[in-house]
């Protein structure tokens, strides 16, 4: 699960392709989704980045944390596990 990063405060337009896109450049990326509403589709501003291991999904955190997205400056941290 530390390969995993919760990435906030994404502009509106991100969609799953392009968050994958932004990461890439730090490694290979497994998955990459924005969270939508389950009503309107609509992004709701978050979404998930997963590489293939902990040290690359650490040092793409680092280098993405605070970077500016469509005028936006990103936060990027290690995903916690979902409450039960």
């Amino acid at each position: 699960m530390l390969n995993k990063l919760f990435v906030g405060s994404l502009p509106w337009s991100v969609d799953d392709a392009q968050l994958g896109e932004l990461f890439a450049a730090h490694g290979e990326v497994t998955s990459a989704r924005v969270i939508t509403d389950r009503d309107t589709g609509r992004s709701r501003g978050f979404g998930f980045v997963e590489y293939a291991d902990e040290a690359t999904a650490n040092a793409a955190m680092e280098a993405m944390d605070g970077q500016m997205v469509e005028g936006r400056a990103i936060t990027v941290s290690i995903a916690r596990p979902k409450a039960e």
